[in-house]
């Protein structure tokens, strides 16, 4: 009975397993194969050891390294401001009136947009000749910048068009959730003992949502490091490489170049950075994350 039953479930779950040894594990052992060989499509595949890594790391094209310093840029401004600001929307659309559940949506709706769509919309808003935030900034006396055409200033142009989506996103949706599970009494116990607001959001609110900001800090920097689809449609990458994101300097050398077993190092050393950073993240988190019934280390 018992080898039927195992023999039915593997039968229920065999697309699954299918499709996950042809679509994600097969590709996976392949990359990781590839990595290690001189791969262009057109000629079989030859192995060249760790001949594309060295390549990468000792910055012979000139673009890896700046690849992976536009990338930090971008991780490290984008995920503060990107929790900040959903935080603070987050309390604003907790607070009680009429009308709540129409400004969620309304706080909500850019982060499903389709991307493109999105780029497209900020590229008009961002154009330094008949941009609209442009003609802002000139009507109070503030020369606007070249945003997407500028090396200095395209990178926060991206991380302005990127934080349109983010604040009112899904992060702003588990903040919202985090703070409909703080009970309430611990607000009224602040308030006997004479605590300000502030004190009350600091010694309370912060403690008790530290697991979604710890979540929130997580996801986001993986989401930031993958940066991808912003670059591609606004700037392809330039001007002078200035947004040329890890991302795309790996989908360049993989579909324009058809370096595949470059892109295939590319691909494998980007999980290994993500991996030591979320294992990072997860022992500093031990420090200052609060479980409820538990006291943090």
């Amino acid at each position: 009975m018992s080898r039927k039953e195992a023999i039915l479930g593997l039968a229920y779950i065999s697309p699954w397993l299918i499709g996950f040894v042809v679509f994600t594990a097969g590709p996976v052992i392949a990359s990781a194969y590839l990595s290690l060989t001189d791969y262009a499509i057109l000629a079989p595949p030859k192995f060249v050891g760790l001949a594309n890594y060295t390549h990468a790391l000792s910055g012979q094209d000139g673009i890896f390294w700046k690849a992976v310093y536009n990338t930090a840029y971008f991780a490290v401004i984008f995920v503060p401001m990107s929790i900040v600001g959903s935080l603070a929307t987050a309390l604003l659309l907790n607070i009680k009136i009429r009308g709540q559940s129409v400004f969620r949506t309304m706080f909500f709706v850019p982060s499903i947009t389709p991307a493109v769509a999105t780029v497209i919309l900020w590229i008009w808003i961002l154009s330094p000749d008949y941009g609209p935030l442009n003609d802002i900034l000139w009507g109070i006396g503030i020369p606007g910048p070249g945003w997407l055409g500028s090396p200095v200033w395209s990178k926060p142009a991206l991380i302005l068009m990127s934080l349109w989506g983010a604040v009112g996103g899904s992060t702003m949706i588990i903040f919202l959730a985090g703070l409909q599970g703080i009970p309430q009494e611990l607000y009224e116990a602040a308030d006997i003992d004479g605590a300000t607001w502030w004190q009350g959001f600091r010694d309370v609110t912060l403690p008790m949502l530290s697991p979604s900001i710890f979540f929130n800090l997580v996801v986001g920097m993986i989401a930031a490091f993958r940066v991808f689809t912003a670059a591609y449609v606004a700037t392809s990458g330039g001007p002078m490489y200035s947004t040329e994101f890890y991302m795309l300097y790996l989908f360049t050398n993989a579909f324009n170049y058809l370096y595949m077993g470059f892109a295939s190092a590319l691909a494998w050393m980007f999980v290994v950075a993500i991996l030591l950073l979320v294992a990072l993240q997860l022992y500093l988190g031990s420090k200052w994350v609060y479980y409820e019934g538990a006291a943090p280390e």
